[in-house]
Formats: structure tokens, C-alpha cells, sequence
């Protein structure tokens, strides 16, 4: 069986970097089932057996693909429309699996090549529109719903991502049982083409900053865009720190633009040297800053679908503070964290309360909860439950 998967995103990069369509096919092809991606230019080779990327040119000159729809993105899915129609002409394919807006122009070729076609859902498409203000066109953002509800009854298979999205799409299709509900909730080390063993790379940009083993850190790791809170999450610590001296705040990711906005607020709030940024890194050292915890944190002040970062968190054994919005309660209880509204008198009451006596009790509720429901063994049961619906046997 041979499947060609599509991913409308810069793959493989330090930002923005599709982690579903990585995993995905992480687990697809260890089912032993033979992948063809296609991509755009931008980004870095992922080393998995079984499954070959191909992309689309670069054009640099352009600029990074940003997160959410932009010009750019139509742009270049015009190429990826051309690539996508020759490799459907030169293979034969059983699926296609289409991510996000992919599925736009797989749902009118699907008749055309005879292949069976998963649409992966990451978000609305129309909301996503007015979410990254991209267009405030009644008529446009109504022609992308009814497009969405054609390829969502015109898919043979629907995936989503969070609990939000599975209650709009099960509002939406008649036939719910080709319905599959899979999170981003694992989290393998991604293997780049030309690291070594150890997960290392060759590259001499890498910044590791060694941090004072006499001091505890509560450690945020992920993008620095503006709904993740880190506003909040610093004006929350600068209220902790005057209380507690034995703890640091440790933020992992961002552009350096980003940085610089950030450790200017962190300078007004007078933190100075207890504030510390490491900008974007790799995967690997970002998991190693967030071993090094004592008190994890998410302070997204918006948005509906479950961050990835949340699983991990989850898993790791540590305390963790979030916000109270529907983007971490779909997971997110107050049995397996400390949930504070988004604003920094709750967060920094969160952050106290997280280095307190319930720490223990909630890590252990948090770890049990993500072995039950989110961990490998249960992703890779549910996306075999996706094939045999299919009717599709792996080698």
C-alpha cells in the first residue's frame, strides 16, 4: 500500500513546524506503509524509513512561510496543485492524505485518480480567515464553509485534532463513524536527515545557555506568537519572584524579533538576570531545558485547539500551571493541574501554588491520565483503527 501525503506547511522547520504531519507519518510507516510527502521548499529532511519527501521550489527571495493563511501561501500552493497533479499521473496511490487546505483541490481530484482521501483538519479553514485577520469578506469566508462542508462530506475519512473541532465537524457529516478523533499527543524525537545517533547536528548556530543547578526554573518552551500569553506569564513571574528568590523563569523558543519584544517587558518588570531567553533551538534541547524544571507552564491566553506542548507536559512528571481557557480544559483539569484565569495575579497564585504540597499528587494524576488516553500505544491504535476503516492492510 502506498499512500502520498500533503503538507501546506514549511516541513520541517524550528517554527511553525508541523509536528501532526511528522508524526503521522512517523506511525503510518510503522505500520509498514510505503509515504510519499509532498511539501513546500522551505524546511529541513526528516529521516523515516519508508517515506520519501519531495517539495516544491523554494523562492527564497520571498521570505518564511508565517503561520495562517497569507499571499504567500496561495502562491505557493498554485506549485503544489502543479506537483500534486504529476505525481497523481506518474503513481498509483491508494490515499491521499491531505493536510489542511490540501484538501481544497484533492476533493475535485479524488474522481479523477480513484484514490481513497483522508482530510486532516487542523483548524477551520473560514475561521482561521478571520482568526489571523487575513480577510473580514462575508462572501470569501462564506465560499471557504461551503468548500470546508463539501470536502469534509466528500472525504472518506476525516481526522481531527481536539475535542472543539470533533464536536463542529460531528455537527457537520451524517456518517460520524468515518470520524477519527487523533491528538498530537506524542512526541518520539524527530530525526532530521543528517543528524547523528544522538540526535545532534553539525551546526555551530545552536545557543546553550548553562543554567545554575542552585536555583529551581519554571520553564515555558514553545512559540513566543501573541496568543501563547508570554505577556502574562512574565508580568505573573515578576509578581512571584518578589515573593520567591529561589526560582528563575526560563522561556524556550521565538524569533529574535520576538525576543527582543520580551526581554524588553521582562527588563520593565525589573527581572533582569531571572528572566532568561534561549530564542528558537532544536527539539532536543528544547525537551533537555524543560527536564531541567521544576514547574512547567502554558500561558495561552486564546484559541481552542489543544497545544501539542500540553501532552508532553502532561507525560513529564512535573507540576504544571495553565490557563483556564477551552484550549487546555478539553485536556486539562483541576485534578492534573493548576488552572488560573489568564491574567497575571492568577498565574503568579498558579506559580505558587505549583511549588506547594499538591505538586506531587497532580503530576502523578497527569502522568496516569496521559498513559490512559493520549500516549503511543494509544495513537497508534487509533490510527490503525483509520486503515482498517479504510479497508486498507498494511505490509
Amino acid at each position: 500500500m502506498k499512500i502520498l501525503v500533503i503538507s501546506p506547511q514549511p516541513f520541517f522547520t524550528p517554527r511553525g513546524t508541523p509536528f501532526s504531519v511528522y508524526y503521522r507519518s512517523l506511525i503510518t510507516s510503522q505500520l509498514g506503509i510505503d509515504i510519499d510527502l509532498l511539501t513546500y521548499g522551505e524546511g529541513r529532511d526528516v529521516d523515516i524509513p519508508r517515506v520519501r519527501i519531495f517539495r516544491i521550489p523554494r523562492f527564497a527571495a520571498l521570505g518564511h512561510v508565517k503561520v495562517g493563511p497569507s499571499l504567500l501561501k496561495l502562491f505557493l500552493d498554485f506549485f503544489l496543485i502543479l506537483s500534486t497533479l504529476k505525481m497523481l499521473i506518474m503513481n498509483k496511490y491508494d490515499v491521499v492524505h491531505a493536510h489542511e487546505e490540501a484538501i481544497f483541490y484533492c476533493r475535485f481530484l479524488k474522481p479523477l485518480f480513484g484514490f481513497k482521501l483522508i482530510y486532516d483538519m487542523h483548524s477551520s479553514l473560514p475561521q482561521q480567515l478571520t482568526n489571523f485577520e487575513f480577510t473580514t469578506s462575508k462572501i470569501l469566508i462564506g465560499l471557504f464553509k461551503k468548500l470546508e462542508d463539501s470536502c469534509l462530506k466528500k472525504a472518506d475519512a476525516v481526522i481531527t485534532i481536539c475535542p472543539d473541532l470533533s464536536d463542529y465537524v460531528n455537527s457537520l457529516i451524517e456518517n460520524k463513524e468515518k470520524h477519527f478523533l487523533i491528538e498530537n499527543s506524542i512526541f518520539d524525537p524527530v530525526k532530521l536527515a543528517g543528524e547523528s545517533q544522538d540526535g545532534s547536528t553539525n551546526s555551530s548556530d545552536e545557543k546553550n545557555i548553562e543554567l545554575d543547578q542552585n536555583l529551581s526554573w519554571i520553564v515555558y518552551a514553545g512559540t513566543l506568537e501573541a496568543y501563547q500569553g508570554i505577556d502574562i506569564l512574565i508580568r505573573a513571574f515578576a509578581l512571584f519572584a518578589k515573593e520567591n528568590t529561589t526560582h528563575n523563569l526560563l522561556i524556550v523558543g521565538g524569533t529574535p524579533e520576538q525576543v527582543a519584544s520580551y526581554s524588553a517587558l521582562a527588563d520593565e518588570c525589573g527581572l533582569g538576570e531571572r528572566c532568561l531567553f534561549t530564542g528558537q533551538v532544536v527539539q532536543p534541547l528544547a525537551k533537555a531545558y524543560c527536564a531541567k524544571a521544576s514547574v512547567l507552564v502554558s500561558p495561552r491566553s486564546s484559541g481552542t485547539n489543544t497545544p501539542l506542548k500540553v501532552y508532553e507536559q502532561l507525560e513529564s512528571g512535573l507540576p504544571l500551571v495553565a490557563t483556564r481557557i477551552y484550549s487546555h480544559t478539553q485536556v486539562l483539569d483541576d485534578s492534573v493541574a493548576f488552572l488560573v484565569e489568564p491574567e497575571p495575579s492568577a498565574m503568579a497564585e498558579g506559580l505558587t501554588a505549583a511549588i506547594g504540597e499538591q505538586a506531587a499528587e497532580k503530576a502523578a494524576n497527569a502522568r496516569k491520565l496521559y498513559e490512559e488516553r493520549y500516549s503511543r500505544a494509544r495513537y497508534i491504535e487509533k490510527m490503525t483503527n483509520l486503515f482498517t476503516y479504510l479497508g486498507l492492510k498494511s505490509a
